[in-house]
Order: structure tokens, then sequence, then C-alpha cells
């Protein structure tokens, strides 16, 4: 299963993006502020654009199983969970249904459907890639 994740709307305070599933719309991503050049401030940017593989496993933080991207660089535990603005987040990338300016809402419905389709990938054996960029403006 192939993930992207294309950052559109990038304010002062948060990135927002869409989000597909093999070539297919799925929903908004919410995330910390990118920003141009990419420098890390931590707790306040988002994660480097890259190619990343998902797997999931038990969150210590949440105590379920979550979707995390591996080997992002600078960063640990970078998972995709509910949440709906920047500040729910450490760099994790957060789906929503419906955009607003540094804002997504029903966060949870956008994320219960989109793993749903990650855990049926990986059951069927496949394996899980995100890949996020930045849409040249």
């Amino acid at each position: 299963m192939e993930l992207k994740l294309v950052r559109k709307w990038l304010t002062a305070n948060s990135t927002i993006g869409e989000l597909s599933v093999d070539g297919k719309y799925e929903c908004f991503v919410i995330e910390d502020n990118y920003p141009t050049p990419w420098v890390k401030t931590p707790g306040k940017t988002a994660i480097p654009a890259g190619h990343y593989e998902v797997i999931v496993n038990l969150s210590n933080r949440f105590k379920v199983d979550m979707p995390l991207l591996l080997n992002v660089p600078q960063y640990a535990g970078i998972r995709i969970h509910p949440g709906n603005t920047s500040a729910d987040t450490e760099g994790c990338l957060l789906p929503g249904r419906i955009r607003q300016t540094d804002k997504v809402l029903e966060s949870k419905l956008a994320y219960d459907a989109l793993f749903t389709k990650i855990k049926a990938a990986l059951k069927k054996g496949e394996k899980v890639h995100i890949e996020i960029v930045v849409e040249p403006v």
C-alpha cells in the first residue's frame, strides 16, 4: 500500500496536506509547522519530507496499536493518530475529514477509516509506505 501526503497549506502555526491511498484521495492531515529551510525545533516542527515505511505496533503513550513511521531522521515515535490542531502533535500526522485554517475536524472518523485500510494491507502481507512531499508554491 502506498500513502502519499502532499503538504499544501503551510502557515506559521501548522501544515495541512492531502493524503491519498494508492492514488485515491483519503483525507486531510495536519502537522506542525514546516519551515523553509527545514530545521527541527522540538515539539514545533513537522517531520522532513521523505519516504517512510509504516508499521502498526503498540504505542506506549496511547496504550493501543497505532501506525508508526519508521526511520524518520531526528525523530522517534512518529505516529498517525487523531487530533485537530498542531497543539495535538509533536511531529505526528493527524488525519481529518474537514480542513479549516490551522485545524482539521472529524479526525477520529478519518483516522478510523485510514487505520482500517492500513491494518488490512498489513494483514495481507503488503508493506505500507508513505511518501511526504511539499507542493511547489
